[in-house]
């Protein structure tokens, strides 16, 4: 298993954000990840966030996860989801420019993460082009899904997964935004809440195999298939 090294990202409005740094060598493609609501206890030591970033690295791929404004030894204060966007972009930012040209991009968040990576994901002006977007949990029952539907026009490998007992991601809000964004790849974890108390390893599968097919992806570019 590659380590993960600290790091220290900083943003466009001068907020410096704690984040921890998994990179393999020659990676081929790297995968940002999002987490939790700030204001609910979440950070990027969460156990879904790490398990993310370990089955990304079990891949060959470099991982990014980082706290949020206002998290651990994240400087500034929550910015109820207007400000976090400038946290996602400084870390695509930063994790993009430690891989090689053209290498895939992948961004990934987890309930209130999944929410800013959608939003960032359909707003992408300046920022490194993303190959693939992994939502996981997205907090329907908050937020609606209107801005989710916003990543129908992307060309991106997009996952969306929950379990069929969550509480914030009715099971009947995911599949009518499955029927939104036709494209994106739905799966369901059988008896998981939105926690994934007892379900972390299953969710871990899934989200490897959307992160072979970000590997998969860089591969096709490096010989000619796409």
């Amino acid at each position: 298993m590659i380590a993960e090294n600290s790091a220290t990202l900083s943003t466009r409005d001068g907020v410096d954000l704690e984040a921890r740094l998994g990179l393999p060598p020659a990676a081929p493609g790297g995968v940002v990840i999002c987490h939790p609501h700030p204001l609910y206890g979440g950070d990027m030591d969460n156990p879904v966030v790490v398990r993310v970033a370990e089955v990304c690295r079990e891949v060959g791929l470099a991982t990014l996860r980082f706290n949020f404004r206002g998290v651990g030894d994240s400087t500034g204060q929550h910015g109820h989801g207007r400000d976090e966007r400038l946290d996602v972009a400084a870390a695509l930012t930063h994790l993009s420019a430690l891989l090689p040209a053209g290498a895939s991009l992948g961004l990934a968040g987890y309930s209130f993460g999944a929410a800013m990576a959608a939003q960032v994901a359909s707003e992408p002006s300046g920022l490194p082009q993303l190959t693939a977007v992994a939502l996981i949990a997205p907090p329907l029952a908050r937020t609606g899904d209107e801005p989710f539907a916003a990543l129908a026009p992307l060309a991106v490998h997009l996952l969306m997964v929950a379990g069929d007992h969550d509480e914030y991601c009715p099971l009947a809000s995911l599949q009518a935004l499955g029927r939104r964004l036709p494209s994106a790849e739905l799966k369901v974890i059988e008896g998981a809440n939105h926690f994934f108390f007892g379900k972390v390893y299953p969710l871990g599968q899934v989200v490897a195999d959307w992160a072979r097919g970000l590997e998969a992806r860089q591969a096709g570019r490096r010989y000619g298939a796409g």
